[in-house]
């Protein structure tokens, strides 16, 4: 299948497109600078130039495709909103490409937006949420798929992790050494679900292959791992002492990051497991950061998947 893969050259994206081309999949993949371009061709994968405020561009590479991946996403969070309205206009775009032709569209989402309960994949979520989940796009992925679009969701958990990684683990670490002090929320009981970047990827391409159009789908593989045990391996990894944060000091001390680090946000891929036949096979999110390569300190999260 020729498949277009927007964010080619992102944690997740990367790992897609190295999935799909280990699996004879031809991959072609936007990227919007000269450097992305010379790393995405020595993969072997085509280059195809523009961003997700280039709805034409975005329209040209779905239309010339079997099938399209959309794992771009703006990151800022400032703007919450904005960057959900610009990634709803990119799933409209492509899906309008593909529309009444039973090609595959498969879209990237949260686990995370309902604390406290294990999310499934039959909860659709609350739209009205969507400045910070993605749900408006989820929303469209569902109108599309009864458009004759082979349309799915692969919803990500807090932590997907890997070397690499881009997200809000590299900033807990971050944190932890600037403060000199690996610090968890309250009890730190809490829980964030978490699966290896590889194990996405492998999710992307089943999912790609043969899910159902209007499919829910969760590339969870651990359903709760606790943030006092994320605090400990950053403790180890760093040398510095591990220590509890009361409520009311949370936000001082992680800044913007506090409030969601607090949240416990457990997920089940139950279902996902089950439709596709697929099992995580890479290491978990602790043993990861056991390996070592989250305190090289030329990293540095963003807080982007």
């Amino acid at each position: 299948m020729r498949v277009f893969v927007t964010g080619a050259n992102g944690f997740v994206g990367s790992a897609v497109v190295r999935e799909l081309l280990g699996a004879g999949h031809e991959v072609v993949g936007m990227v919007r600078s000269d450097e992305a371009a010379a790393s995405l061709k020595e993969t072997g994968a085509e280059v195809h130039r523009g961003d997700l405020d280039d709805l034409d561009s975005l329209r040209a590479g779905a239309a010339a495709s079997e099938g399209v991946i959309h794992t771009a996403y703006v990151h800022d969070f400032r703007d919450f909103a904005e960057a959900a309205r610009t990634d709803l206009r990119a799933v409209e775009t492509m899906g309008e490409a593909l529309a009444d032709s039973g090609r595959p569209l498969l879209i990237c989402s949260g686990t995370a937006f309902s604390p406290g309960v294990l999310a499934t994949e039959d909860n659709p979520g609350d739209p009205s949420r969507s400045h910070m989940y993605r749900l408006a796009s989820e929303a469209a992925v569902m109108r599309l798929a009864e458009r004759g679009v082979r349309a799915s969701v692969v919803r990500l958990p807090p932590s997907t992790h890997g070397k690499g990684d881009r997200g809000f683990v590299p900033l807990l670490v971050d944190i932890a050494r600037a403060k000199g002090v690996s610090a968890y929320p309250g009890d730190g009981a809490n829980r964030w679900a978490a699966t290896h970047r590889f194990d996405v990827a492998r999710l992307f391409r089943l999912a790609l292959e043969s899910a159902p159009a209007g499919t829910r789908l969760h590339a969870v593989d651990e359903e709760g791992v606790p943030v006092r045990e994320i605090a400990e391996a950053i403790g180890r990894g760093l040398g510095v002492p591990v220590r509890s944060v009361p409520a009311e000091e949370t936000n001082s001390h992680f800044g913007w990051l506090g409030n969601f680090f607090a949240l416990d946000l457990p997920a089940s891929s139950a279902v996902t497991r089950e439709r596709l036949g697929w099992e995580p096979a890479e290491t978990g999110l602790v043993a990861d950061l056991d390996a070592g390569h989250y305190f090289d300190s030329a990293e540095g999260g963003t807080g982007a998947p």
